[in-house]
């Protein structure tokens, strides 16, 4: 017995029982098709019914359309950045006024009537007694800056705390050029380093083919969740940045886990001819399914009390950047370590030889495996018992007896010593 042929032997029950039918179905020549269950069925055993790296080509094409559009958005649309990156003057007042609730057009109005050119956006962030009027535009110096609070209060005469008219809810706040470039340059060096710390950590966790598809997946999250930002228009600030880190974070986690699973599944492989590596790393899939579902569930529930809280009744714009990166980021993350990260690995490894010479032992064991039961059905639909069925088979043996051959009856029996009994 060869050393394969010993480590092909289940090492498990479930292996072992699984050999067994096999075999019996071989041996009795009939097809035992498996029990349908449903999908959630399906989703939380873990079974590999989901063929995921099976259909690996169409979750290339997909990401790759996904990724062309962010980035032929990006090219061509841009990112809208907020005045923490291009400077400029920001003017905030409630929303209440003596008159009742002020409307985003009649602020444009009173803007373009005190300074003679509109203003660069005009939101309300918040609801209720919070809400609040929240101007953007270029640089006023501090003329202009007094000019329009003056305007502002005279229009509408917002509310203070105490339900009455004040000047002083009239708030306003310039950024300059020069230290929104700060702020571009350090978000940018905290995410190289962030990328270079995880690149490192992924090297020395793994070997090299996890860690390329590991880095290329964070890479991949990256241009999409900016992508999404620069489709829709969301402001990118300062918390948009942190959100960004802080989501590529959980993306990794995400990856990792799956890559957990995909190394205990895949431990040994080339010692057994049950699964190629290609079903290893799909079972690994499919056992992680739930888990990542769960993880993006748990991470998505509060992001969205966030968002409900402190946005639409608090009206605390840095949290609402906060919130909507980091939701784009987490569904972002859990398709990219499902669909990406695990197709890319399978991808990989494929081209070694190490898993080309084992994924044909499979599918030579399993062609061989079809080909006896194929046989045995054949002789179960002719009727032949299995011992003329292998004579008949057997069509080039000699007619003469082999040397050292005992003697034979006509009835194919071998003689001997006549009975005595009568």
């Amino acid at each position: 017995m060869s050393k394969h042929d010993k480590t092909d032997e289940p090492t498990d029950l479930t292996d072992a029982s699984d050999v067994e039918v096999t075999s019996s179905a071989a041996e009795l020549g009939t097809t035992t098709a498996a029990p349908q269950h449903g999908f959630f069925i399906r989703l939380y055993t873990g079974t590999g019914a989901f063929d995921v790296v099976g259909k690996r080509k169409l979750w290339y094409a997909v990401s790759g359309v996904i990724v062309g559009i962010c980035v032929i958005s990006m090219l061509i649309r841009g990112f809208t950045f907020g005045i923490d990156f291009e400077g400029g003057t920001k003017v905030s007042m409630p929303a209440q006024g003596v008159q009742g609730p002020i409307a985003t057009e009649q602020v444009e109005k009173v803007f373009g009537d005190a300074l003679g050119r509109q203003p660069e956006s005009v939101v309300i962030v918040g609801t209720g007694n919070t809400a609040t009027v929240q101007i953007r535009s270029e640089a006023l110096d501090n003329a202009e800056t007094e000019q329009l609070r003056t305007a502002l209060f005279d229009a509408f005469q917002p509310k203070g705390g105490d339900g009455q008219p004040s000047r002083q809810v009239i708030s306003d706040s310039a950024v300059s050029e020069t230290w929104g470039g700060q702020i571009t340059q350090k978000a940018l060096i905290a995410l190289a380093v962030f990328l270079v710390l995880a690149a490192i950590y992924i090297t020395l966790r793994y070997e090299r083919y996890m860690a390329i598809s590991a880095l290329a997946t964070l890479v991949f999250d990256l241009l999409v969740t900016a992508g999404v930002y620069s489709l829709v228009g969301f402001e990118v600030t300062p918390a948009t940045v942190i959100g960004l880190l802080t989501i590529l974070g959980f993306s990794l986690y995400d990856t990792v886990i799956v890559f957990d699973k995909v190394e205990e599944n895949t431990r040994g492989f080339e010692h057994t001819t049950r699964r190629t590596f290609a079903e290893q790393a799909n079972l690994a899939i499919n056992q992680t399914f739930m888990r990542s579902i769960n993880t993006s569930l748990i991470s998505v529930l509060p992001i969205l009390s966030l968002i409900v809280v402190a946005v639409w009744m608090l009206g605390v714009g840095t949290l609402q950047d906060l919130a909507l990166v980091q939701l784009v980021g987490v569904i972002v993350g859990t398709y990219s370590s499902i669909y990406f990260a695990t197709p890319l690995l399978v991808s990989l490894r494929e081209r070694t030889e190490l898993v080309r010479n084992h994924t044909r032992r499979v599918l030579n064991r399993r062609k061989n495996a079809a080909a006896k039961a194929a046989g045995a059905t054949a002789i179960e639909e002719s009727g032949a018992e299995p011992a003329t069925a292998a004579v008949s088979v057997s069509s080039g043996a000699p007619d003469k007896p082999a040397p050292g051959a005992k003697p034979t009856r006509p009835t194919g029996r071998p003689s001997g010593k006549r009975s005595t009994r009568r």
